[in-house]
């Protein structure tokens, strides 16, 4: 039930002709100053003491908002005197539109404003304990920064939270708090940090959320994805770390691609049409790689490119690119669905290029599939285990098999992983060990797979050392790309329309030259680059590869 005295319908009707009004600004302005003065009058009189609404939880205000406006708990909405038509109110009050939240304005001078904020009882009580709570979040943020963490893992257990941070895909031990202190920590942080319209933590739900605001983030990161989950003793939250630097460089060659590769990907890059899908597990650097190629693009362009991206959430900034977010989707099908309709929508907007974060089920896929063939260039990613088995993954979503082995329509598969690079200053030779370090030399069946795959060529082989100042004590100095990158033609497709998979894996490694994930790591092992140990965890056992199996293609 509206509170008495609400006229929400002349008051948005007078806000958006303001906003529109072009040269009849003026009348306009008067016409919501006007409606805004029916809806209640101005009070000369300080507010009485209420509970502050929006200091934090659900109706909370950003910190600009704060400063001309106080939302209170009996139904009134405090603004100051002037600022009916500053921005910033305006966006706060068609929040409250969008929440159903009635409330009557009350133009009150600034000064009011900060008192109700400072008067505010429990509310405001918890808006501090939030406000101190965001400087720890922050600090917290900025020593995962230091260390190149990807992820945070916060777990409240029965008697304490454990904090962790993922540095080169491993998992080290950050500290230890008290349990009372990560669950304030955990609401601090979804609750009075993120971006979504219900920003009320839920210990015993599964949520997601992200924070986009750059004033609660250290400088080096440009946004946070957040994800929750109760567990048997307590709840687990994970931040996902976005770097504002991913972007700076454009080159492949540095991430670890071959020479070959690249070219390669330069190719699909210049074709004006066809979809090219990139696999990989979560982690696997899929997105640094669309955002290198997509920003070399347009760079290319030189302006002349219209490039959308439709994402959940956006996770990189890409300089040019207009860039779409899908988020604050009630659940996974109302989200599927939403990001179906965000990819319809984005083929009405004129691209040239459309990037789609994931496909992740069939309507998605589906409309990827159209975007390619209606005369667009598509980047995307899935997740399947190889760039041969991108086409089985694209059946599994639904696609019909006519379509997806066409090499006009799907025009590039990569699949790629991350291998760990070993220290240049602290790496140990591996025909060196017998002598200097016999206790990390590889264990005899590991050897004999080596002395295998490499035809026994192992002088250039090197291994983890014990770690030193450079690598801080770690023995790797971060991750390098292992890849397989096909470009199809119609006789790779034919084969798998045939279902002879092994025949089409034996003409793109033939006719095609091919190369698989396998004989890429291989290669940086030989090299020195990457512990063979460590390039087993993530492509399989070092066997000299026949292209059939394994993580290969």
């Amino acid at each position: 039930m509206r509170p008495a005295g609400w006229r929400r319908p002349q008051v948005q009707a007078a806000a958006f002709a303001a906003a529109g009004a072009g040269a009849a600004g003026a009348e306009a302005k008067a016409a919501l100053r006007a409606a805004l003065a029916q809806a209640t009058p101005a009070a000369p009189a300080a507010p009485a003491a209420a509970a502050v609404l929006s200091a934090a939880g659900p109706f909370e205000a950003s910190a600009e908002e704060r400063k001309m406006l106080c939302l209170l708990a009996d139904g009134r909405l405090l603004v100051a005197e002037g600022q009916e038509l500053n921005g910033h109110v305006l966006s706060y009050r068609a929040r409250l539109d969008k929440l159903g939240h009635g409330c009557r304005v009350q133009f009150v001078d600034i000064a009011s404003v900060e008192r109700a904020y400072r008067g505010g009882g429990a509310a405001a009580g918890r808006h501090q304990e939030h406000t101190m709570m965001q400087v720890t979040a922050k600090e917290l943020l900025k020593r995962a920064c230091q260390e190149r963490a990807s992820d945070i893992h916060l777990r409240v257990r029965k008697d304490a939270t454990e904090i962790y941070f993922r540095v080169h895909n491993d998992l080290l031990r950050a500290g230890c708090q008290t349990r009372e202190y990560g669950e304030r920590l955990l609401a601090t942080l979804y609750g009075a940090m993120t971006s979504v319209s219900d920003s009320s933590y839920k210990p015993t739900e599964r949520q997601d959320a992200s924070i986009a605001d750059r004033d609660k983030l250290p400088a080096q990161l440009y946004g946070v994805r957040i994800a929750t989950a109760p567990t048997s003793d307590g709840a687990l939250m994970v931040l996902r770390l976005l770097y504002n630097d991913a972007g700076d460089n454009i080159d492949l060659l540095p991430l670890g691609f071959a020479a070959a590769q690249a070219a390669q990907i330069q190719h699909l890059k210049e074709q004006p049409i066809g979809m090219n899908i990139i696999s990989g597990p979560t982690g696997s650097g899929k997105s640094t790689t669309l955002q290198r190629v997509l920003s070399g693009a347009l760079l290319e362009a030189q302006g002349r490119l219209h490039v959308m991206t439709v994402e959940d959430p956006v996770e990189y900034p890409i300089e040019g690119a207009v860039q779409t977010s899908v988020t604050n989707a009630a659940g996974e099908d109302e989200r599927a669905r939403l990001f179906a309709a965000a990819i319809s929508n984005a083929l009405r907007l004129d691209p040239d290029t459309i990037m789609i974060g994931e496909m992740r089920d069939r309507a998605s896929a589906q409309n990827a599939l159209r975007a390619a063939m209606t005369g667009h260039q598509v980047w995307t990613t899935v997740h399947a285990n190889s760039a041969v088995a991108i086409v089985d993954r694209l059946l599994d979503l639904g696609l019909p098999l006519g379509l997806v082995a066409d090499h006009t329509v799907i025009t590039g598969l990569i699949s790629q992983r991350l291998v760990k690079l070993l220290c240049p200053r602290c790496k140990l030779r591996l025909a060196d060990l017998a002598e200097s370090a016999p206790q990390r030399a590889p264990a005899p069946a590991l050897l004999a797979r080596l002395r295998l795959a490499l035809g026994g060529k192992l002088d250039g082989v090197c291994v983890a050392g014990p770690g030193c100042a450079h690598c801080r004590q770690q023995g790797t100095v971060g991750r390098s790309v292992v890849a397989e990158v096909i470009l199809p033609d119609e006789r790779f497709f034919q084969h798998l329309r045939a279902g002879e998979k092994v025949a089409a894996v034996a003409h793109w490694r033939g006719a095609l030259g091919g190369r698989t994930l396998l004989e890429h790591a291989l290669e940086k092992v030989a090299a020195g680059l990457v512990d063979p140990q460590m390039a087993e965890k993530t492509v399989g056992h070092l066997a000299a590869s026949d292209g059939g199996g394994g993580h290969g293609a």
